[in-house]
């Protein structure tokens, strides 16, 4: 599994695979990729941290609400192991779980 951090008020969009973009008919399912209810406080931000799939090279995200100019494609490319998840929340000063 892979992971990352996303900030409160940002959702996922598209998934990228080996491939290209994640093809669900030739899947035939939607990727594996979850908000865990574990979150991170860092700068006055809540950060939540979310788990995807092996396979899952790249993940969109934008923001829930489209208010003032728009921020454009984001697209996470840096996605992280188990151990750096580990890493980050022993160095955070507030880790919280819901």
């Amino acid at each position: 599994m892979k992971y990352f951090f996303l900030s409160d008020g940002w959702t996922t969009g598209r998934v990228w695979e080996f491939g290209g973009l994640w093809n669900e008919l030739g899947w035939q399912r939607k990727p594996h990729l979850r908000r865990l209810n574990l979150s991170i406080q860092e700068q006055g931000e809540t950060l939540w941290l979310y788990q995807v799939e092996d396979t899952v090279l790249m993940v969109e995200v934008k923001p829930e609400s489209a208010t003032g100019v728009p921020i454009g494609q984001v697209v996470l490319k840096r996605l992280i192991t188990a151990d750096q998840v580990i890493e980050r929340l022993c160095a955070a000063p507030e880790a919280v779980s819901k």
